[in-house]
């Protein structure tokens, strides 16, 4: 049986909005990324046997800071201490106020307006223990990319929070800092072996478009970024992920999403997918990031597509068949009966098992 291993910080049940549900209402869907979906995949690996569970190491914030603006990572750090302060009461903070422009020309004293200048929607809230958990997520990320820079096959970075969602400067979809675009970028900076930068690609399986993701790298030419996901003109994240977004100066063509309508089937879905992954391996990388959602499986609270176990075993083996080097990062994925049993099946179908 192959395996590998994957990369796991304990420190993400620090961060659980389960607290902010409330039964029967639209906030058990909305805050549906709760610590529980970190245990559930780490319990479904090791049972697997596929995987061996490793501590990440500490890379610092130099390789966070080298995608992200310093000014929000400072922010993030300490956003709970400062608003129990200005709120005189502590609790979770969600900011009500939200800038309409690219970046406010007067910046806010105060942390209710520097909030709404970083976040763009209310489903990130920040506990006392968010910090850490964010810090740890994107440490397993690098942990991960720097295991398959070292020689591994492919491993396994279980990052949550989240970050696909997550721009440079803008947080929110569950996300605060972006752990597929901090590896990447860090492996992007590492020497090929013909000595030059490595060029590496994104692929993006979740069920709503990364965003973030797309626009940290939109004019960059040495990383290419695929999505596939459904159509923003109906689902979240609404602004971005259309078919003519295909990257902007130096990045003009290294861009490429794939919507999809409501409801996808495994076969509509593999109909995009396949013609994608051509694009991808036409790229010639080096080194692969995948975002991995399973929020396209059939049943997900916040996604409506229709995949099943054996599609995930499917899409694992088409994205092994690109025979790169490669680092898989969680994304989505919600529904908590068949996170596990769906997490196994892709990467079976990835190890080829």
């Amino acid at each position: 049986m192959q395996w590998m291993d994957f990369y796991y910080a304990p420190a993400h049940i620090l961060h659980d909005p389960q607290e902010l549900q409330r039964p029967g209402t639209h906030s058990q869907n909305y805050y549906c990324e709760v610590a529980v979906r970190g245990l559930a995949l780490r319990d479904a690996l090791l049972a697997s046997g596929l995987a061996a569970r490793q501590a990440p190491l500490d890379f610092g914030l130099d390789p966070v800071l080298a995608v992200h603006d310093a000014r929000m990572v400072q922010l993030l750090q300490a956003a709970y201490e400062r608003f129990a302060a200005e709120a005189g009461a502590a609790g979770p903070v969600i900011p009500d106020t939200f800038s309409v422009q690219e970046r406010p020309r007067r910046w806010p004293r105060t942390i209710y307006g520097q909030l709404g200048g970083y976040c763009f929607d209310r489903s990130s809230p920040i506990f006392a223990g968010t910090w850490q958990a964010v810090y740890g997520s994107v440490q397993t990320a690098l942990s991960a990319a720097a295991a398959v820079q070292e020689g591994a096959a492919a491993a396994y970075a279980l990052c949550r929070p989240p970050g696909h969602h997550a721009h440079a400067d803008l947080y929110g979809g569950f996300c605060y800092l972006n752990n597929a675009a901090v590896a990447a970028h860090w492996l992007a900076q590492r020497a090929a072996a013909c000595g030059r930068q490595q060029r590496v690609a994104i692929v993006d399986v979740d069920y709503h478009h990364g965003n973030g993701t797309q626009a940290i790298f939109y004019e960059r030419a040495d990383v290419f970024v695929c999505s596939i996901h459904a159509d923003p003109y109906d689902e979240y994240p609404y602004y971005w992920g259309h078919a003519d977004e295909t990257g902007a100066g130096a990045g003009v063509g290294f861009n490429l999403n794939v919507p999809l309508p409501l409801g996808a089937d495994e076969e509509m879905y593999f109909a995009a997918l396949l013609p994608a992954l051509e694009k991808v391996n036409q790229f010639q990388a080096d080194r692969l990031v995948i975002s991995l959602g399973l929020d396209t499986c059939l049943g997900d609270p916040t996604g409506t597509f229709r995949l099943q176990r054996d599609a995930f075993w499917r899409m694992g083996a088409a994205l092994a068949a690109l025979r790169l080097p490669t680092v898989v990062v969680q994304e989505g994925g919600y529904r908590l009966d068949t996170l596990g049993e769906n997490i196994v099946a892709f990467f079976q179908g990835f190890l080829g098992e």
